[in-house]
């Protein structure tokens, strides 16, 4: 986007907006190339390949479900005892956080789904509980608001695997040649993020953070871009596969195509 690297003839038409909004637009097949929830993979595999660059994945990384300390006790009458009495807020349908939400308490069928960056007010205003991602997981201590469970955490205790929150996928009908010239040049891109910003924050980051701290912002970046993120590589492919395979034994009405899921190396 900002012309720092030989995009070879390429040019790219970028809109920015929020994960579940794109994990919707996936659905529908309206964008070539786009960031999704990998909550949101085992349903649109039908339409897209996963790259190999430009992923989130890892430990300590996953969605963290908060409380507030000073939430009644009580809800419409009734003695809250279980986390199912409670409404959830969860940041989107199709997001990774609700499906691990999800797998960790199966139960929970009282849920709301806002933008991930309303969720924290929620839970302040004393509203129920909230499932938070990206930047909130640095700042909701600060605002007194504490955690319950890490559902990372808890994905990586039962699989063994790195928890997969986000990929980027390509249609399927992209030219297999413009795919992977566009899988190299995301990996191109961050290696040259991190020569050249690695002690500063670019202009371009600065612009589209929101309303985050420089602080956050770079706690964001350091824990969420990874060598996962320049290449999934055979672990972070493993972890993906074995995502595929949860998703359908919990969802067995769905059909999931397993088979050339990843775009292909050598393209």
């Amino acid at each position: 986007m900002n012309h720092k690297i030989d995009t070879g003839g390429l040019t790219f038409d970028v809109i920015l907006d929020d994960v579940q909004t794109l994990n919707q637009w996936a659905l529908e097949g309206r964008l070539d190339i786009t960031k999704i929830s990998y909550g949101v993979l085992p349903r649109v595999l039908d339409n897209y390949l996963l790259l190999n660059s430009g992923s989130a994945l890892g430990s300590g990384v996953g969605p963290l479900l908060i409380k507030n300390e000073k939430l009644k006790t009580c809800l419409s009458g009734r003695q809250v005892k279980n986390i199912e009495d409670l409404l959830i807020a969860i940041p989107g349908e199709h997001t990774t956080a609700h499906l691990l939400f999800s797998l960790a308490y199966p139960n929970a069928k009282n849920k709301i789904f806002l933008r991930y960056n309303e969720i924290e007010d929620f839970v302040l205003k004393e509203k129920g509980l909230g499932v938070i991602i990206h930047e909130n997981r640095f700042t909701y201590a600060d605002k007194g608001l504490q955690k319950i469970t890490d559902l990372g955490e808890y994905w990586e205790n039962t699989t063994g695997k790195p928890i997969p929150l986000g990929g980027i996928v390509a249609k399927r009908t992209v030219d297999a040649s413009i795919a992977g010239q566009v899988d190299k040049l995301i990996r191109q891109s961050i290696e040259y993020a991190y020569k050249h910003h690695h002690q500063e924050l670019s202009a371009y980051v600065k612009k589209h953070a929101m309303e985050m701290s420089e602080s956050v912002m770079r706690k964001h970046i350091d824990l969420y871009v990874n060598d996962y993120s320049l290449n999934l590589g055979e672990v972070g492919k493993n972890a993906v596969q074995k995502l595929l395979s949860v998703y359908q034994s919990n969802y067995p009405a769905t059909k999931i195509i397993q088979e050339n899921t990843f775009i292909q190396p050598g393209y």
